[in-house]
């Protein structure tokens, strides 16, 4: 097993190893790094892979909130994300301003196998990976030598696509003396809110909901994070691709947005799924009982998962769409029912609080959306969700969340050039974002801690501690 090392290095002995054309970008938040102590490096490896078509976009968003202006405002963040199913790649600048979007999707090779395949993505995100960053830089109109950095993620998730993206990101570092930035997955389906609304400030909630992740947190400031509650086994997006699968549905789309469109035809009270974990007072997630309901059910209707939707008669598919409105009610009750808790939670450790963020894949779901946004105004809280495009895997959250951490002075020097392709990288597939609320650790979770690395808020506290 890899042990993990800690890097405390200095970031400003580093400025005579970036090459004349970065400097444009990256003497002003040097400058003023320097005044500070040197801080720790994170080693970023990550990618996810992709088969079907890329679609691109150049977006203008909001200028970020002033708390984030002043300190290199110059910079230029290439981000890489291959954690999973997603090959992306992104350019942003630290004003805020996206200069390019790219996201080459798997959702054929998810139609074929059911979900995802780890080595099949890992083919997949080795075929476009090249061809998805330089669309990004051609969409930028800007070159490797006109980047202040390079951020990629290292995890959670897959570790074969995560490796993907890191290799790629290393290569880039290296071969143009860049620093590279080593970025969590969820952090960054967090702090991308933080792109686009400008008003959303430490510290705030979140509930990050994907098809491998369901996470409430509170955070403090940035990379200090308490876990509120967690998954203890599988996701809400699991179950919403399990019960499209069975439903027959379309899953070129993913499961969540056919399960959503098709929940629309039926009737949302008619298979009585009980809520999930509801003896449990806490605000951890469990949807692998409410999957083994939703199969029972397609199994007593004697619906044919292999007759597709669009061929099924008009009482299959009534009775097809009565399952997936029932699954989507109870799946949101769900987390409807943490979140009222979590944030009860988190109001008496931080009475400030004025936003949740609801970021993730599922977090597209308008149904989701309308939901969460009836609790937080009980709770006289706003809710702020990223657009759908940002919600999903993507390029931006990696470079946005890089860019925070360049800010900060976390960012590790170039890569030689000469890297061996087989080079070990630190990949890490069980990453925590934060430090458990005592009150939120669940005994069935403790059961699966094997591999699993150091929070992230834990290693920036221990580095905190010794410059300290």
């Amino acid at each position: 097993m890899v042990s993990f090392v800690l890097t405390l290095s200095s970031t400003f002995s580093r400025l005579n190893l970036l090459p004349k054309t970065s400097l444009v970008h990256t003497v002003r938040a040097l400058r003023t790094l320097q005044q500070r102590k040197p801080t720790w490096s994170l080693y970023n490896s990550s990618f996810k892979s992709i088969s079907a078509q890329i679609s691109t976009s150049n977006l203008n968003s909001p200028k970020p909130h002033a708390e984030n202006v002043g300190i290199g405002d110059d910079l230029v963040v290439l981000g890489i994300e291959t954690s999973c199913d997603d090959t992306a790649a992104s350019v942003v600048r630290s004003n805020g301003e996206i200069l390019s979007q790219v996201v080459s999707s798997q959702a054929d090779l998810l139609a074929q196998y059911g979900g995802v395949a780890p080595k099949m993505a890992e083919e997949a995100h080795l075929r476009v990976i090249d061809q998805v960053v330089q669309e990004a830089l051609d969409k930028a109109n800007l070159t490797e030598k006109d980047l202040s950095a390079v951020a990629v993620t290292i995890g959670p998730g897959l570790s074969l696509c995560l490796r993907v993206g890191v290799r790629k990101a290393r290569k880039i570092a290296g071969s143009f003396n860049l620093p590279i930035i080593g970025v969590h997955h969820m952090e960054a389906h967090a702090l991308v809110a933080r792109l686009i609304e400008r008003e959303l400030q430490f510290p705030f909630m979140a509930l990050l909901i994907s098809g491998g992740h369901n996470l409430l947190i509170l955070a403090s400031d940035l990379g200090q994070y308490i876990q509120l509650g967690t998954t203890i086994d599988d996701a809400i997006g699991e179950a919403y691709d399990k019960t499209a699968k069975w439903l027959g549905l379309d899953m070129r789309r993913s499961g969540g947005p056919a399960v959503e469109e098709l929940a629309r035809e039926g009737d949302a009270e008619s298979v009585k799924f009980s809520i999930p974990m509801k003896q449990y007072k806490d605000c951890n997630f469990s949807y692998a009982g409410l999957k083994t309901q939703v199969r029972l059910a397609i199994e007593s209707r004697n619906i044919n998962a292999g007759i597709p939707i669009s061929s099924a008669s008009f009482q299959d598919r009534s009775s097809r769409a009565d399952i997936a409105a029932s699954f989507q009610r109870v799946a949101v009750l769900h987390l409807e029912e943490r979140c009222e808790r979590a944030i009860e939670w988190a109001l008496k450790l931080e009475p400030s609080i004025k936003h949740l963020v609801v970021s993730g894949g599922v977090a597209s779901n308008q149904y989701v959306r309308a939901r969460l946004d009836q609790v937080v105004q009980k709770n006289n809280l706003q809710l702020v969700c990223p657009p759908p495009s940002l919600c999903t895997d993507n390029g931006v959250m990696v470079a946005w969340t890089g860019i925070e951490h360049f800010r900060m002075g976390r960012f590790d020097p170039p890569p030689s050039a000469s890297e061996p392709e087989d080079s070990l990288y630190d990949l890490r597939p069980r990453w925590p974002l934060g430090e458990e609320y005592a009150e939120g650790r669940s005994e069935a979770r403790s059961l699966r801690r094997a591999r699993i690395h150091p929070s992230l808020t834990s290693l920036i506290q221990a580095s905190l501690q010794q410059q300290a």
